[in-house]
């Protein structure tokens, strides 16, 4: 396929996934005080008790034009498989002076990461509030691209650097992580240029990165023992295979087998577009772990 078909194609499955209208939660709870930490509710659709969770990160390249709206139908599609679906919120790139470049910052620190860590924390209480018919005992957490990093990272916490401040003492009670076309290796994504430097922006510039990236990396968090699968689209332009499979061999490396399922001639956006294909995977995907 030329560049431009590439292109094309990537264009049509974008405004494919961005053209469904938002979907209201059923409930939204605030997990901390600053106005982008929220998690928003959906039951599931079919009235069921004791359905397992799916915990959405959403992506957007840690940047703030992007937030949990676009993927409020892919949550309403999960509570239409019986999944009961927390969303979540957190802070993204700004105006902050230690981060500036030439258009949206990608990522606020250490602020989104202190953000994914509270919301998680948070949600066992949150979810005995808001959804007491969800099973908070079976938890797998899902994020697409940005998000899909923030998945990997949330599932990591307990082997994060000794003295971190987001570190767990014991792994995170999760059944596990499916992550979708994540930016789960930096050293690769660096190399692609993915999402115009949006890892160098996330981690604060040169002087920042080895030290951060140590904290944030998911192709260094290994191995997790919780299990993890990658879907990824094999035409993806925006995170391409390779960031995926530098991560599934950097587990390999670390003694941890993680499962990656290629989807031919699928791109960045429908993993979780309602009406492409790839997103009934995407919910089998989840049912493998959570059933």
């Amino acid at each position: 396929m030329s560049d431009s078909a590439a292109r094309d194609r990537d264009a049509a499955e974008t405004e494919s996934a961005l053209s469904h209208p938002p979907v209201a939660p059923d409930a939204s709870a605030a997990y901390g005080s600053h106005p982008d930490q929220l998690i928003d509710f959906y039951a599931p659709r079919d009235g069921r008790t004791g359905a397992p969770v799916v915990v959405v990160l959403h992506g957007g390249a840690w940047r703030a034009p992007y937030d949990r709206q676009h993927v409020s139908p892919f949550a309403d599609f999960l509570a239409r498989r019986g999944f009961a679906v927390a969303s979540v919120e957190y802070r993204r790139g700004g105006g902050i002076p230690q981060q500036r470049g030439s258009g949206p910052v990608a990522g606020r620190w250490p602020e989104t990461f202190d953000d994914v860590a509270a919301a998680m924390d948070a949600l066992p209480a949150l979810l005995a509030r808001e959804l007491p018919a969800a099973d908070a005992r079976r938890i797998v957490v899902t994020g697409h691209s940005a998000g899909g990093q923030l998945a990997l990272w949330a599932a990591a916490r307990h082997v994060l650097p000794e003295g971190s401040p987001w570190r767990l003492p014991a792994p995170p009670q999760l059944r596990g992580v499916v992550a979708l076309a994540p930016i789960a290796d930096f050293a690769t994504a660096v190399e692609l240029d993915v999402c115009s430097g949006a890892v160098g922006q996330l981690l604060g510039g040169e002087a920042d990165f080895a030290q951060r990236a140590a904290h944030a990396d998911p192709a260094v968090l290994l191995p997790t023992g919780i299990a993890t699968t990658v879907v990824q689209g094999t035409t993806d332009i925006d995170v391409p295979q390779a960031v995926a499979e530098a991560f599934v061999d950097a587990a390999a490396k670390a003694g941890e087998t993680v499962g990656l399922t290629l989807l031919p001639d699928v791109g960045h956006y429908p993993l979780f577009d309602p009406a492409a294909d790839a997103c009934a995977v995407v919910a089998e995907e989840l049912a493998q772990l959570a059933w």
